[in-house]
């Protein structure tokens, strides 16, 4: 077992980062070639785990549907709450929600550590629960902001548990595809707040409504959280063997249960602290490996599919710099607008968006998984709200050339960074992948 560890360490050693990535593409494919069948019948049984999985995304869901929430019913809500024509009040209303996620966010890895991904996403769903009713039933615009504020707490709590809770319970070989899942059900919760929206003009408070449709999936994600699969992770970094080696049974099947358990106890490091400092998560030796971003199928690769995706959102939005070079009443702008806005649209949910749901949780070490995921989110929630509440600034005082120039530009930097540094993680577990990014000095 050690020889094995060894060899595989020193080998990934003698290898720069980027002959790392090939190298572990090439091996992936030699072992598919000369196992063959056999390969595929070693595999556990993917059904064990999804309804699992089923139940974690819809977290995701919540999320997409309380950003879209409120779209269509904003001009009503800002006549019925009496800030209608107050441009900051509506986008108040709209990114308030993004303030609570930086929060939720980065209070997710404590919790996540602290009680379990299970109790976790149980309090996830409860301020979103509480948020929606203080939103359906406000009159006034300050409680329609501390609502949303709720509902974003626990938009930021959940999503990081849910890319935790897949990536642990999840098969190596259906890992990225049930890492779609979260993207997907993201997308859904979007559409459901649309169509859900639709009558808020001819129907009176239909708003309120919209956000009371909401609580039912939360209140759905509590309850089937109790009958759902602890992390055998979480459980086996508290000590938890026995109870680790049955929820494995149930995600796994019982022939895979012993192997897993090794695979765990191989690379426990039992001399390591669980506290980890700040300062650790920022600069520590595995920072290089958390900036990295991959997207999420098994077939193509991550690498291959990310490559796809920021390339084809610096042609869309090189597209979007021609359409902003027409006048605006010719109707070919208006035609390549729509069209790169689309293809924006498509290339990032191929590649770019899902990214830091399942790669982060796949390069970060278990001993600091949670918490490092949670300072990533953060950052991300960070981003989110400050191209929000700029956006409009800075295409008024840019223009649309400059400004969507200098998006394609970053679009570029991602494409050469991805090429450059980032390593294929699919079909390998857990373990194999942290080897793979050991630091040289160890």
């Amino acid at each position: 077992m050690w020889d094995r560890k060894r060899e595989a360490f020193s080998t990934y050693k003698r290898l720069s980062l980027k002959d790392n990535s090939d190298s572990i593409d090439m091996e992936d494919n030699s072992a598919h070639l000369q196992n063959g069948k056999d390969f595929e019948a070693s595999n556990p049984s993917w059904s064990l785990s999804l309804p699992h999985v089923l139940v974690a995304t819809l977290t995701s869901f919540l999320f997409g549907y309380h950003l879209g929430v409120v779209n269509e019913p904003l001009e009503i809500i800002s006549a019925d709450l009496g800030f209608n024509g107050n441009t900051m009040a509506e986008g108040l209303v709209v990114s308030t929600c993004l303030g609570g996620a930086l929060i939720g966010s980065l209070l997710s890895g404590w919790i996540a550590d602290g009680v379990g991904r299970r109790r976790a996403f149980q309090l996830s769903a409860l301020p979103m629960i509480l948020g929606a009713g203080m939103s359906a039933m406000t009159k006034t615009l300050a409680g329609m902001l501390l609502g949303r504020l709720f509902v974003g707490t626990g938009m930021g709590l959940g999503p990081p548990v849910a890319s935790l809770y897949v990536t642990e319970i999840s098969p190596a070989f259906v890992r990225g595809t049930y890492g779609s899942f979260i993207q997907i059900a993201t997308c859904l919760g979007l559409m459901a707040a649309l169509l859900i929206g639709i009558p808020v003009k001819d129907i009176a408070d239909w708003w309120r409504t919209c956000f009371w449709v909401s609580t039912i999936p939360a209140a759905l994600l509590a309850l089937a959280m109790v009958f759902c699969a602890e992390s055998p992770h979480w459980l086996y970094k508290q000590g938890r063997t026995e109870e680790a080696e049955t929820e494995f049974e149930k995600l796994l099947g019982g022939s895979h249960v012993k192997s897993a358990l090794a695979e765990l106890s191989k690379f426990d490091r039992g001399d390591e602290p669980d506290d980890v400092k700040l300062s650790e998560l920022l600069f520590g030796r595995h920072f290089q490996g958390s900036i990295v971003a991959m997207l999420l199928m098994d077939r193509l690769g991550r690498k291959l599919l990310l490559l796809w995706s920021f390339s084809g959102m610096a042609v869309a939005m090189a597209v979007q710099v021609v359409a902003g070079s027409y006048h605006y009443s010719d109707s070919g702008a208006l035609y390549l607008s729509v069209g790169g806005t689309l293809m924006f649209v498509l290339m990032f949910a191929l590649g770019a968006g899902p990214v830091p749901g399942l790669l982060l949780p796949e390069i970060f070490p278990s001993r600091i998984r949670a918490k490092a995921m949670a300072i990533c989110m953060s950052v991300h929630w960070v981003i989110n709200f400050f191209v929000g509440l700029l956006f409009l600034q800075l295409l008024e005082k840019m223009g649309p050339q400059l400004l969507y120039s200098g998006f394609a530009t970053f679009c570029l930097i991602a494409v050469a960074f991805v090429k450059r540094n980032v390593v294929e993680t699919k079909g390998k577990s857990l373990q194999e992948i942290e080897i793979a990014l050991l630091p040289q000095d160890q």
